[in-house]
C-alpha cells in the first residue's frame, strides 16, 4: 500500500502523521517512509536509529523501495499542483492532515478540491486538537459541512508529539503519561486504513 501525506500549508502535523502511520504499518508488514520534504524532517527524526521502520530520502528510496510492502510518503508542504497530481496516480490513499485552525482547514478544502478533480482517494485527518477545548468539535463540524471525507479519530495536541522527535522515537516510546493516548489515536487511524 502506498500512502501519501500532504498539505498545502505547513505546521499541520504532516511529518508526525507520516512517522506514526509508518510505525503502525510496520507492525503489519515491512514499511518504508520516503522523506520527500526539502526540510528532511523525517530523516532528522530518524537519525537516532530508534524507529521501527526504514526512512529514506526520495533519491535513495528508488534503490530499495521494492523491498517493502507499505510505503508512506511525506511530501513537502505546499506541493505544486503538478506534483500533487502525480502523487494522485501513484498513491492508494492520500491523507490531508489539518489543524482545527480556520486557515489550515481552508487550505485543506482547496487541496481536496484539486484531488476531487483528479478522482483521487483521500481522507482528511484532524490534528493538533486541544483536548481541553471544543476546537476539534467545531473543526470537525466545519469539515463535515464542507463534505470532506474524514477519519473518525482526531489526533490530540500533546507535548509528547512535540518532544519525541528530539529523542528520535515515535510517541509510544517517549516517556510521558499521555504518550500512550497519543499512540492509540494513531493506531485507531491506522485501523481505518488497514484493519
Amino acid at each position: 500500500m502506498i500512502i501519501t501525506i500532504t498539505a498545502l500549508k505547513g505546521g499541520v502535523g504532516k511529518t508526525t502523521t507520516a512517522i506514526h502511520l509508518a510505525a503502525y504499518l510496520q507492525e503489519k508488514a515491512s514499511t518504508l517512509l520516503v522523506d520527500a520534504d526539502k526540510n528532511r524532517s523525517a530523516l532528522v527524526w530518524s537519525r537516532e536509529d530508534k524507529l521501527s521502520f526504514t526512512v529514506a530520502s526520495q533519491a535513495s528510496a528508488t534503490a530499495i523501495i521494492q523491498k517493502f510492502q507499505h510505503i508512506v510518503i511525506d511530501t513537502q508542504a505546499r506541493p505544486e499542483p503538478e506534483e500533487l497530481q502525480d502523487l494522485t496516480g501513484s498513491s492508494d490513499l492520500i491523507i490531508l492532515p489539518t489543524t482545527p485552525n480556520h486557515l489550515d482547514m481552508d487550505a485543506t478544502i482547496k487541496a481536496a478540491e484539486l484531488l476531487n478533480s483528479w478522482g483521487a482517494k483521500f481522507k482528511v485527518l484532524l490534528t493538533q486538537v486541544d483536548p481541553r477545548t471544543k476546537n476539534g468539535r467545531s473543526g470537525r463540524e466545519f469539515l463535515t459541512e464542507a463534505q470532506m471525507p474524514l477519519f473518525k479519530t482526531d489526533i490530540p495536541r500533546l507535548v509528547a508529539f512535540e518532544r519525541s522527535p528530539s529523542r528520535g522515537v515515535a510517541v509510544q516510546n517517549y516517556s510521558d503519561p499521555r504518550s500512550n493516548f497519543g499512540w492509540q489515536q494513531y493506531v485507531a487511524v491506522g485501523k481505518e486504513i488497514l484493519p
